[in-house]
């Protein structure tokens, strides 16, 4: 007897197919037929048992019918194909801007496992949630994402605070408590901070992240009011529930107040969204609250024009004497510190060849791969080693076209 045990998968019959759900929200089929090739199969929860298959046959042909359904991975949130980036996919996670490692050559690393998101906010800048018109999603790996941000930290030379920022709501990415405890391990991590909507949390996920060594969470709170929350996040959205839980994690960890400050929809929720803020503070005299201002994307989502940064900081100023609350915030209250640059093996402008295997999260956008890096080629529709120049650099993202 051959009985296969899985964390990450669970299965479920549906009809004459197999329903295998991974890390929660994501889904692919097996068919019956397929599987019953293998021998006399049965499966509970997150085991599927083989009653008279020799084990090693039965993982050997398991494993190839799972490799197999990963090709057509979805999401349950938004309904696309989704790609599983693991240590075997072939994809580096230096590259894109979408999943994986960012490094801006400073104190700050961003670690982005997941795109995919809960809410569909009308001001999006990434067009993420469940009217998203993206092409595709992407899930990575948490053991390949912390054996290459171990590569990162080792060539940085100074103190690091680790941020969970995806494109889309980290919470939903099922070991987040897993991810957060291991990058807490690294001597070198002082913070770890995360952005989040907060609606997914309750107190026991709380006390999770905060034993595993989570620090501060950026709460995307746009208003106090229901109705105004609820139509920029594009879905319900309780407030009451949401203060209540970021109250409790405030006893915890750092809480901050991160909303959008988008012209014709919550201007005069800024003065009830800093007097909660405060609330959060306790004892600190540090950043409790950080008013963003919306700014237009290419291929976001952009209900109203953006204000200059003239008119944004103007209007903190006047927000700061009125509420006597420091709302201008730069580099120095985050205490970032610029690092030695992360090498770039491509110049912009440099022809280079490179093989396209994966689509990215853009219409007509394809993921190229050379020298350990991920490149976004837009206006794609090839496969295979092509010519690309290089047109993107900075930060180590790279985009490049087709030659």
């Amino acid at each position: 007897m051959a009985e296969l045990s899985f964390k990450t998968l669970s299965f479920k019959q549906e009809g004459n197919k197999i329903r295998v759900n991974f890390l929660k929200i994501f889904y692919f089929y097996l068919d019956n037929k397929l599987l019953a090739k293998i021998g006399d199969f049965k499966i509970k929860g997150n085991s599927i048992i083989f009653e008279k298959t020799p084990e090693k046959r039965a993982e050997r042909k398991f494993n190839s019918l799972l490799a197999e359904g990963f090709k057509e991975l979805k999401n349950t949130i938004s309904g696309k194909k989704t790609i599983y980036v693991h240590k075997n996919s072939g994809i580096p996670l230096i590259g894109s801007n979408s999943f994986g490692i960012v490094d801006r050559n400073t104190s700050i690393v961003d670690i982005r496992p997941i795109t995919s998101c809960n809410f569909n906010c009308i001001y999006c800048s990434v067009d993420s949630g469940f009217s998203s018109k993206n092409q595709v999603d992407f899930v990575v790996e948490r053991e390949y994402l912390v054996e290459e941000f171990k590569k990162i930290a080792d060539f940085k030379n100074c103190d690091l605070e680790v941020h969970l920022g995806t494109q889309g709501e980290p919470l939903l990415y099922a070991e987040i408590v897993e991810l957060v405890k291991d990058i807490s391990s690294f001597e070198k991590v002082k913070t770890i901070s995360m952005d989040t909507n907060a609606t997914l949390l309750n107190e026991e996920l709380v006390d999770k992240l905060a034993e595993a060594g989570l620090t501060r969470l950026n709460i995307s709170l746009n208003a106090m009011n229901n109705e105004i929350a609820g139509k920029m996040a594009g879905c319900n959205c309780d407030i009451e529930t949401i203060k209540k839980i970021a109250l409790y994690a405030s006893k915890k960890m750092q809480v901050a107040i991160a909303p959008v400050f988008l012209p014709g929809f919550n201007e005069d929720e800024m003065e009830n969204l800093i007097e909660f803020a405060k609330k959060l503070r306790g004892n600190r005299k540090d950043y409790f609250i950080g008013i963003q201002n919306f700014l237009n994307y290419r291929f976001g989502r952009n209900p109203c024009k953006q204000l200059s940064w003239e008119e944004f900081y103007e209007k903190m100023k006047v927000l700061e004497k009125k509420t006597n609350t420091k709302l201008i915030i730069g580099p120095e209250d985050f205490n970032i510190q610029e690092t030695k640059k992360l090498p770039k093996p491509f110049k912009k402008g440099e022809i280079i060849k490179a093989e396209i295997i994966y689509p990215g999260r853009l219409k007509n956008e394809m993921l190229a791969v050379a020298s350990n890096r991920t490149i976004s080629v837009p206006n794609c529709f090839k496969k295979g080693i092509v010519k690309i120049r290089i047109t993107r650099t900075k930060h180590n993202i790279f985009m490049g076209r087709l030659v």
